[in-house]
């Protein structure tokens, strides 16, 4: 470990690398948790499906490039696998830390963090839909001339429980030129967002690529 804070006058170090970032952002808003250890000592945990071997890859490697002194151990269980870091400085990159789930409390943006969404929204978004999102293909039918034929139509979905990263992640598709649907919220209070346009979802494909 290294007692270097990665933070340099309120803000992100400009030699740590920004787009990087904002990708492991966006997965921590999703899947990522802190704990505090010993001695002030944190633990960054990303909680990653093993469907997505290449997500693990992409996790393990932005948490290296944002703090290369740091080692990053992989934590396997049935059917996921744990991306763990430690440091006395996660609670320095990630403010929102902080006890209870996430949705039970507010999540806000530090200036500086809000600045690094406005330089790199799409890697922001492409760790938002690697931990809460994914993209489908939708079908439907059609009588055309008295035969039945199928329709085939891709869609991008993302969910959440806060209403916070709800709105974070959606004012991003704006920033970006990306028309979404909100759905109703359920019971528990989860909100899914979907990108169904041709346009948009061609962005997305662009932009963000398939989870692997």
């Amino acid at each position: 470990m290294t007692a270097e804070c990665p933070l340099r006058d309120g803000r992100l170090d400009p030699s740590r690398p920004h787009a990087d970032y904002a990708y492991l952002l966006g997965l921590y808003l999703g899947d990522g948790c802190i704990s505090k250890g010993r001695r002030e000592v944190y633990a960054l945990r990303i909680a990653c499906c093993d469907t997505w071997p290449g997500l693990i890859e992409e996790c393990v490697r932005a948490v290296s490039a944002v703090m290369p002194h740091n080692k990053v151990n992989c934590v396997h269980a049935p059917g996921c696998t744990s991306v763990v870091s430690i440091s006395k400085h996660w609670p320095c990159l990630f403010p929102q830390h902080g006890p209870g789930p996430k949705h039970l409390r507010p999540i806000v943006l530090a200036p500086w963090q809000q600045a690094i969404v406005d330089a790199h929204p799409w890697a922001f978004l492409r760790g938002l839909i690697h931990s809460d999102g994914c993209r489908i293909t939708n079908w439907a039918t059609r009588t055309v001339g008295g035969a039945t034929k199928r329709y085939e139509y891709p869609r991008h979905f993302f969910a959440n429980t806060s209403t916070d990263i709800i709105g974070l992640f959606t004012a991003t598709l704006d920033a970006v030129g990306v028309q979404w649907k909100a759905s109703i919220p359920r019971p528990t209070g989860q909100v899914n967002i979907s990108v169904a346009r041709k346009d948009s979802v061609a962005l997305m494909d662009t932009h963000i690529g398939p989870k692997y």
